[in-house]
């Protein structure tokens, strides 16, 4: 095994892996995590995954994991900035803090109960969101509304699985500009961490440094009366009890 850190803090993968970043891409300018080596090979991420986030939308609680993708050109690290690009309207771009899960080892039809045994730790993301490409723009695709550059803030750090004794019983927050939008704790996930990495794992091989955002809890911003959504200016930042503070700046893109 090979140790990689994020920040002060390290994660076990297996030696040899190292994956490509492209010239050009967020990864190579961020200072965040680009640090940990590597690249993550696939982000699997989780939607309406609290049951408060479910009642504010108004949509029922679902009956299994709602599942869509990153890819890796989203991810920026802690300070770097969210760049809203032309093609998003100056009021659709949502802040949503989530509990970012990283795979250690390779994982295949995992069990819920061996499911955190392939954890190789945990860290902050904010899965920031075009809501306009959520909806009509994207023809009701999630995906397609948050796959834009830099929409994968992850920071500050990488805390070991062995310093987390339930992922699902941390309090997590979302703070825009000072004012706290998001309040909220993971126990009020529909579906576990360890529920997810089953579901995910069935007939599906993980691979080691896979990132798994596990949704939401309520407090977004298009839900709200007015709404808000970032502008160039803000400062966003979500924390998690016992990781950290993730704050990134947004501005438009170049």
């Amino acid at each position: 095994f090979c140790i990689v850190g994020f920040g002060s803090r390290f994660c076990r993968f297996p030696a040899g892996f190292v994956t490509r970043s492209y010239p050009g891409s967020p990864l190579r300018k961020s200072g965040g995590m680009s640090s940990l080596g590597f690249t993550p090979p696939a982000i699997y991420c989780i939607g309406l995954n609290y049951k408060k986030h479910a009642a504010e939308t108004g949509m029922p609680e679902p009956r299994f994991p709602i599942l869509f993708f990153k890819p890796p050109t989203t991810v920026i690290g802690p300070g770097d900035a969210i760049a809203i690009p032309s093609v998003c309207h100056p009021e659709e771009v949502d802040y949503e803090a989530e509990l970012a899960v990283i795979i250690g080892r390779a994982a295949k039809n995992v069990s819920e109960d061996e499911a955190l045994d392939y954890v190789s730790g945990y860290t902050v993301a904010n899965d920031v969101s075009a809501r306009r490409w959520q909806g009509t723009k994207g023809g009701g695709q999630w995906c397609r509304s948050k796959v834009f550059d830099t929409f994968c803030p992850l920071g500050p750090r990488v805390v070991p699985a062995s310093e987390i004794s339930d992922p699902n019983n941390l309090d997590i927050s979302c703070t825009l500009n000072g004012e706290v939008l998001q309040q909220s704790s993971t126990k009020d996930m529909i579906f576990s961490v360890r529920q997810l990495i089953a579901f995910l794992s069935q007939g599906t091989t993980l691979l080691p440094g896979t990132v798994i955002l596990t949704g939401t809890p309520d407090g977004v911003g298009f839900t709200r009366k007015p709404p808000i959504y970032l502008k160039p200016g803000d400062s966003v930042t979500v924390a998690i009890e016992g990781i950290g503070e993730l704050t990134n700046p947004v501005v438009a893109a170049a």
